[in-house]
């Protein structure tokens, strides 16, 4: 089948730029002692994690419980929660799914990691546990060297927890697009994680993993060579956000949409908020430009857009942000040259607990 018998709207990938996209981080990251650890929220798709894996990635990381739990039920042996899980319910299921894959889940508080202790106790499960450090994303984690030693100590008494070492996830420098004012606070950070790597070992603890970084990092993590996980997710889709940061990676993934309704100034398609994230601002149109965008549930309202179309013509749109984009659709296209190669299913969509 063909990109042009779609129905829309749908979300498709160019499976050429897919693969070079992982060519070029395995690149990247050759030689080095970074490791990948890709972000599953990217993507949310069982298969292209698998894909990950067989092609040189140590496991996956994720947000949820429940992503992980996708995860691990797909045969994916190796995880890491890169979030808190203080809900009793959900830590006795963390506690079970550390039975069934080598699991990791990040804390910043002490009673957390009583319940988490307590709680893989009665499961007779052993979970890794990163501390999460805070370095300028102002979200989760401890912002000092003494309270990240305190926790060391106290996850290292546990006898059903094991210190692995520490998250530190610059977020916010994922998206500057000034090069010089990401390596600047990137280095910044690196500094301050260089300190806390020697006070700790000055004190009995040794950090085998420092875990972070995105996409927007990804070649400055691996010249500096602290970290030894790089979380990136968005490097094989890429998205419109991404587009200025001179990455050497490029846009796999694309909306379809229809033109549903055509006046002298307005072009109508059927993609909306309902099937396009624009957390991070509205798409970008392919082939061509509009003067505004007018964004409601069902329909984007293209102004003034520099090239004619007709109703019924097929439009592709980059997204803004592909993380939530992705999460609005049950099956990703892959597309070769025109046409449909294989459909893969967003196992992990809306798994948001």
């Amino acid at each position: 089948m063909e990109i042009k018998n779609i129905q829309t709207p749908a979300l498709i990938v160019d499976e050429n730029v897919f693969l070079q996209n992982s060519i070029n981080m395995s690149k990247i990251l050759s030689g080095k002692t970074l490791k990948l650890r890709p972000h599953f929220k990217s993507h949310k798709c069982a298969e292209i994690a698998r894909f990950q894996v067989e092609n040189g990635a140590i496991g996956l990381t994720c947000a949820k419980l429940s992503e992980a739990i996708d995860l691990v039920d797909s045969g994916v042996e190796n995880v890491l929660v890169a979030n808190q899980i203080v809900e009793k319910s959900k830590i006795a299921t963390l506690a079970h799914l550390a039975n069934c894959a080598n699991l990791t889940v990040c804390v910043d508080d002490i009673q957390n990691v009583k319940d988490l202790e307590n709680a893989c106790g009665l499961m007779s499960s052993t979970l890794n546990v990163l501390i999460e450090y805070e370095i300028g994303m102002e979200r989760c984690g401890v912002s000092s060297k003494e309270e990240v030693l305190n926790l060391a100590r106290f996850i290292s008494s546990c006898k059903h927890l094991k210190f692995k070492g520490v998250q530190a996830y610059a977020g916010h420098l994922s998206h500057e697009i000034s090069g010089e004012d990401r390596l600047l606070e990137t280095s910044k950070n690196t500094e301050k994680l260089k300190e806390l790597i020697a006070y700790l070992n000055e004190n009995g603890i040794e950090v085998e993993t420092l875990s972070g970084g995105s996409t927007g990092t990804s070649i400055i993590k691996a010249e500096q060579g602290l970290y030894t996980e790089l979380q990136a997710g968005s490097y094989l889709f890429m998205d419109a956000t991404y587009k200025d940061l001179n990455l050497p990676f490029k846009n796999s993934l694309y909306i379809v949409a229809t033109v549903v309704s055509v006046t002298s100034n307005i072009t109508v398609v059927d993609a909306g908020v309902k099937s396009c994230g624009i957390d991070q601002g509205m798409p970008l149109g392919v082939g061509f430009t509009y003067e505004k965008i007018v964004a409601s549930e069902e329909h984007f309202q293209l102004h003034n857009p520099s090239k004619k179309f007709n109703v019924g013509d097929k439009v592709l749109l980059i997204p803004a942000h592909c993380c939530s984009t992705v999460n609005l659709y049950d099956k990703i296209y892959f597309v070769k040259d025109g046409k449909i190669t294989r459909r893969v299913q967003v196992s992990a969509r809306g798994c948001s607990k």
